[in-house]
């Protein structure tokens, strides 16, 4: 397909391994820069404070010139997420599918860019040619329909990034693997594949969704109280069957929650939901207008993650929904890495308030994603040269590249790269060549990157050991002390039952303060790093407790 003969092929993954999310792969094809996919993640544990994580763009920033666009797999927030942050950075072309790209355009809504985005609307049979190659896609099958995978023609063979994908032979035309394609790609030639590693530790072949369609179907029928189905808002096959279900047992359908809401409503004008009944869907207000047994409530929570939600019915904080005995809970998701025990906690709660509960003991929700037979079809259509694993944690693409190596592919033929790092073709070789800037940008509020490594450590002392304000008031004529020290404490101890150690360091910070005004020259800065180092140094003899130390000095 490609006839000119290219002289440099590079693949720069800037996330998306070593991690769940942040998918973001930086093809180089002589001159032209291609990006695939702009996906976010969610924050780990010790992230305190941070909504959503993003990759660092420091390099693309520094070769905008060469970028010929951003090409987006599906509709999910690991493939699209960080759109907005980057494109407030970089004026491109985004690629896409019809559904795709009007989940994009959506998301432009939250975050002000100030230039006019072109969104170049693609389909599966499209093909856009380049200066250095020609990209194709195919259709893959994902939980949101419009997926596709993207082929990067080149004179040495094709880059194939397999985006998310399993195989399912149950699935609706919207959401068919086109295996053909993929086949004729594969005997084709492909140089390199990079392909989604998430499910790589599972045995077997994902459980097709005709299961968990009636599962969903059964469970419904069994229910003889409300029923409430949690799920990721972009999880559109899911929500189909929900819809599905309720009509076959003549029930109305709420859809609660701001991110479920968007996406339903795109979803149902792009063609990609079908409601078999005008009538069928309600509003929050009237769900209490109808019987228990003729309601179900759709919903997520923000970012899509639903188990703060039902936290939220479960405690009666939520607007609309609280959780009674008798309702039938559907957790119609797998938690994000680091919040399994947050779900086990959510469940707990759900019980205890009377309601039955269904997740992984009874089939009401399957992964996107394809497990380990699934995996090696994939490499056995691609017949790739060189394999790259990605879209999972190290283990999972370790995992990966041990499938690899099962159909056939050499293990020097297999690369598991780190985040920054250049893979590039020389000499009839993919190698590592260097390394180019890579890491996480911190999103916390309407800051973009204005929360560091510094900023996170204080929000653990603080989270640890709380925090002590040290308050003093002098007259630096005089050289003495014309108001406190005062001493306020927060997460530290609680005041009223520790007087004595309060009274005591009060005693400590007088001396410091004097002790230092007492010298011919003085300055404020050392009297406070003096405060912090003999306060901290007492009162961890005192409690074994290390709390924020902030000395105020006011002049008067």
């Amino acid at each position: 397909m490609n006839n000119r003969e290219n002289e440099s092929i590079k693949i720069i993954p800037l996330g998306g391994v070593g991690e769940i999310g942040k998918n973001m792969y930086i093809v180089e094809v002589d001159q032209d820069l291609f990006i695939l996919d702009s996906g976010l993640m969610f924050p780990e544990n010790e992230m305190l404070g941070i909504d959503i994580v993003i990759p660092d763009i420091t390099y693309l920033e520094e070769n905008k010139d060469r970028i010929q666009g951003l090409f987006l797999t599906h509709g999910h927030d690991d493939a699209m997420g960080a759109l907005p942050y980057i494109l407030m950075k970089l004026n491109i072309p985004v690629y896409g599918t019809k559904l795709t790209i009007a989940l994009a355009k959506e998301k432009l809504k939250d975050v002000k860019v100030k230039h006019e985005t072109q969104f170049i609307t693609i389909h599966s049979d499209s093909l856009l040619r380049f200066e250095s190659a020609d990209i194709s896609f195919f259709k893959t099958t994902h939980s949101v329909p419009d997926s596709v995978g993207i082929c990067i023609h080149t004179s040495e063979g094709s880059i194939v990034h397999t985006g998310d994908f399993k195989f399912d032979q149950t699935v609706s035309a919207d959401y068919r693997s086109e295996l053909g394609k993929m086949a004729r790609i594969g005997d084709e030639g492909v140089l390199c594949l990079l392909s989604d590693s998430t499910e790589a530790e599972h045995p077997g072949h994902t459980t097709s969704e005709s299961v968990i369609a009636n599962e969903i179907s059964s469970a419904f029928r069994a229910s003889a109280g409300r029923i409430i189905v949690a799920c990721f808002a972009s999880n559109i096959i899911r929500i189909q069957q929900v819809l599905d279900s309720a009509f076959e047992t003549g029930r109305k359908v709420a859809v609660v929650g701001k991110s479920i809401e968007r996406v339903y409503d795109i979803a149902l004008k792009q063609g990609y939901l079908q409601v078999k009944s005008d009538d069928m869907l309600i509003t929050a207000k009237e769900i209490s207008q109808y019987p228990d047994n003729k309601v179900v409530v759709l919903t997520t929570g923000n970012q899509g993650e639903p188990f703060m939600v039902l936290q939220k019915m479960v405690k009666k904080s939520h607007r609309n929904i609280q959780i009674q005995k008798g309702d039938s809970v559907f957790i119609a998701a797998s938690p994000s890495p680091g919040l399994e025990l947050f779900m086990s906690k959510t469940v707990d709660m759900l019980y205890r308030a009377g309601a039955n509960v269904l997740s992984s003991s009874r089939k009401v929700h399957v992964t996107g994603h394809g497990f380990q037979e699934d995996l090696k079809f994939m490499l056995n259509l691609m017949k790739p040269k060189y394999f790259i694993p990605i879209q999972g944690e190290y283990r999972m693409l370790i995992a990966h590249s041990k499938l690899a190596q099962e159909v056939g592919i050499p293990k020097e033929r297999i690369l598991i790269p780190n985040k920054g790092e250049v893979i590039e073709y020389k000499n009839g070789e993919l190698m590592t060549s260097g390394r180019v800037t890579a890491g996480n940008v911190l999103i916390d509020g309407s800051g973009v990157g204005d929360v560091g490594n510094i900023v996170l450590r204080d929000r653990r002392l603080l989270s640890q050991d709380g925090i002590l304000i040290v308050v003093v008031t002098l007259n630096k004529a005089r050289k003495g002390i014309v108001a406190g020290p005062e001493i306020i404490s927060r997460g530290f101890v609680y005041v009223r039952e520790s007087e004595e150690l309060m009274s005591d360091s009060t005693k400590l910070v007088q001396s410091i303060v004097e002790k230092n005004t007492t010298k011919d020259a003085f300055d404020w800065s050392s009297i406070k790093q003096d405060i912090r180092d003999q306060l901290n140094h007492f009162l961890y003899e005192k409690t074994k407790r290390r709390p924020m130390i902030i000395p105020i000095i006011m002049e008067v």
